[in-house]
């Protein structure tokens, strides 16, 4: 049976799943790949399955062959073409006074496609941006206009937390992002605490989510008034994965009060 591998496809151009045939390759390898009249290249981000029947001719191409030394080095030097190119790119937008901005540009393996990726507050018409870019280079031209998120994983940068952002370091996709999570996390509803460097709610709020729901069941929220063993209070502090709120009892007296082990769902 034939099989197939998930790949991420170029640096910043998603991920396919992709014929792999009888090549033998692993997790973490750059292949090179026969998709959409290019040749591309691309790195490994799964382990290799068995196809389910009647799935292999749906895919978009295939894997040829694990990247060589020489492999390698033509992917490093269309790099550093995409530098220069992505410059001209800009200088092009500056004399159409076109209202974007290139934030990164890949070239296929074979540098018979280039894809630019620009951001813009609107929309913008940039078909003859296109025909003059495909007659300077020779090549297919590929616009992509992408949001903040998209431009952070592209750029890279450092968390709060010390670590590299989420979005460029594993996560495949961007998740659902609401200021719900954050108000279900009582988390202070502050852009500067709940903002990432992107300026959108932080990418990791969708994961902790489900478990802070789970945990929050039946507590009372801030300001809900409570009966606890010492009398009756207000709750002025809330602590989800503790399970503990703290009230305050009036005349300069509190307490803590447990709710035990949270609900499975």
């Amino acid at each position: 049976m034939e099989k197939v591998v998930q790949v991420g496809l170029g640096e910043f151009r998603g991920i396919g799943l992709y014929n792999l045939k009888d090549i033998s390759c692993n997790r973490g390898d750059t292949v090179i790949l026969s998709i959409d009249r290019a040749t591309e290249y691309g790195k490994i981000i799964s382990d290799t399955d068995a196809s389910p029947e009647g799935h292999v001719e749906n895919l978009p191409g295939k894997v040829l062959r694990v990247a060589s030394e020489e492999d390698s080095n033509r992917i490093e030097r269309n790099k550093e073409k995409a530098k220069e190119t992505a410059r001209t790119c800009e200088k092009k937008i500056t004399e159409q006074k076109l209202s974007m901005k290139v934030v990164h540009c890949e070239f296929s393996f074979d540098s018979s496609k280039i894809v630019f990726f620009f951001i813009s507050d609107e929309r913008v018409d940039f078909r003859n941006l296109v025909k003059e870019l495909a007659g300077i280079f020779r090549a297919r031209i590929e616009l992509k206009q992408i949001g903040v998120r998209d431009q952070a994983k592209t750029v890279g940068g450092v968390g709060c937390c010390g670590r590299a952002l989420c979005c460029c370091s594993y996560m495949r996709d961007f998740h659902p992002l609401t200021i719900k999570m954050a108000k279900e996390q009582d988390l202070p509803i502050n852009p500067s605490r709940i903002s990432g460097v992107c300026g959108r709610i932080k990418c990791c709020m969708s994961y902790e989510f489900p478990l802070y729901k789970q945990y929050a069941k039946g507590m009372p929220k801030r300001g809900a008034k409570i009966n606890t063993p010492q009398g009756k209070g207000k709750v002025f502090d809330v602590n989800i994965l503790q399970r503990c709120v703290k009230v305050d009892l009036g005349d300069g007296k509190s307490t803590k009060v447990y709710f035990g082990k949270g609900d499975e769902e």
